[in-house]
């Protein structure tokens, strides 16, 4: 299977830090707040769009509502499958960076 890319790899994250709230603005809402750089709408679609496609997402639409002005929005959530996708990146990233620390303080102390 194709790894993911870092966009998509933070939307990931994103959703699952959002659980039942991930619709797409609260996402562009929370990743630029995490981020602190200003996500558009459109930069997040296409990784959502993906994600879906891999099955690491799934989504549901909402009944429309009077406090949306009688639109309804798309909610999404990660599934198994990209909980087991965000652990393997997790452990992956670890392996990856285990040594960053040390050798950072034995460089400095040389």
């Amino acid at each position: 299977m194709d790894s993911l890319s870092r966009r998509e790899e933070q939307v990931l994250l994103a959703v699952w830090e959002l659980q039942d709230n991930a619709y797409l603005l609260a996402i562009k809402e929370h990743l630029s707040e995490v981020t602190s750089k200003d996500w558009s709408v459109g930069i997040i679609h296409k990784p959502l769009l993906q994600l879906e496609k891999k099955g690491f997402i799934s989504s549901s639409i909402t009944e429309a509502t009077a406090k949306r002005g009688g639109r309804r929005k798309k909610n999404y959530r990660v599934t198994s499958l990209g909980v087991d996708e965000l652990k393997n990146l997790k452990s992956e990233q670890d392996a990856m960076w285990k040594n960053f620390l040390s050798r950072e303080i034995l460089e400095e102390v040389e």
